[in-house]
């Protein structure tokens, strides 16, 4: 173990090396007392970590789970995450190590990490389907779960990587439906007040998402077949019950349709089919 890297790659020497020297069954087959056993896991810790310092990337969730019933090593791995974070990392990777600090009970860690992941994330306006959905779902009502700090540190980076409106949609309305922080750490319930639509964050929140209704229409609209109209006038209806979450909505929506009116008259039947819907 100590001369791994003349065999192994450091995802082989984590991923299967180190991992079963550390297995109940190998210790048993080599009649191991509690001192070699303990000799023989600090080994394994100290090449989870030798390989999670050379390959972050493929390396460190595992140096994490081999570190976990040692303090200090685990302290050492999470930093080595946070260091690769900004250059060695994917938000694909970050996500996942962040549930699975989630899981294990940091949930500090794991909102610092999903953080992180947010930073390296671009979901553009017509990737309503992306598989990183789930992980901006989730890491928004980790940081909703924690408090209104820490959802209000999260809803910029949302805002900056997220320009989907189904998905900035829907993390508004979960948003609006419980108060952030509801079981404090402590376990005490706070006063309870749902957040304001009007003041920080969630105004940002909702301006993006009204913003990104804006632009996707535009954009649905240049290359726009007949087979996707009714599909269309649907999508506006979403778009409508956004802009009614704002106390102004109603105005804003009635110029936002006049002025669709306006740029788009030469498409005559699916202007029509928006008159029909909207007034």
């Amino acid at each position: 173990m100590q001369s791994w890297f003349t065999l192994f790659t450091p995802t082989e020497a984590t991923s299967i090396v180190a991992t079963t020297v550390m297995s109940n069954s190998t210790i048993v087959r080599l009649h191991l007392d509690c001192h070699q056993q303990e000799n023989l896991a600090s080994s394994a810790r100290t090449l989870a970590l030798q390989c999670a310092m050379k390959d972050p990337q493929n390396c460190a969730l595992s140096a994490l789970t081999l570190c976990e019933k040692d303090h200090i090593a685990f302290e050492t791995a999470y930093q080595i995450v946070l260091d690769a974070a900004t250059t060695g990392m994917s938000y694909t990777q970050l996500f996942t190590i962040a549930r699975y600090m989630e899981h294990r009970g940091y949930p500090m860690r794991a909102y610092k990490l999903a953080t992180l992941a947010m930073t390296h994330l671009n979901l553009s306006y017509n990737q309503d389907t992306h598989p990183a959905i789930n992980d901006v779902l989730w890491a928004c009502a980790l940081s909703h779960s924690l408090g209104k700090n820490e959802l209000a540190a999260i809803i910029p980076l949302v805002v900056k990587s997220v320009k989907c409106a189904t998905v900035l949609s829907d993390i508004l309305r979960r948003c609006t439906l419980t108060t952030p922080g509801m079981v404090a750490l402590h376990g005490r319930r706070n006063s309870g007040k749902l957040m304001s639509l009007d003041k920080a964050p969630l105004r940002q929140l909702l301006d993006a998402t009204i913003g990104a209704y804006i632009n996707t229409t535009h954009s649905r609209l240049t290359h726009i077949s007949p087979r996707h109209y009714s599909e269309f006038i649907e999508f506006l209806s979403k778009a409508r019950e956004t802009f009614l979450m704002a106390h102004d909505g109603h105005i804003q929506f009635t110029q936002f349709i006049d002025n669709l009116k306006q740029i788009y008259k030469g498409k005559k039947k699916l202007m029509m089919l928006v008159r029909e819907r909207f007034g």
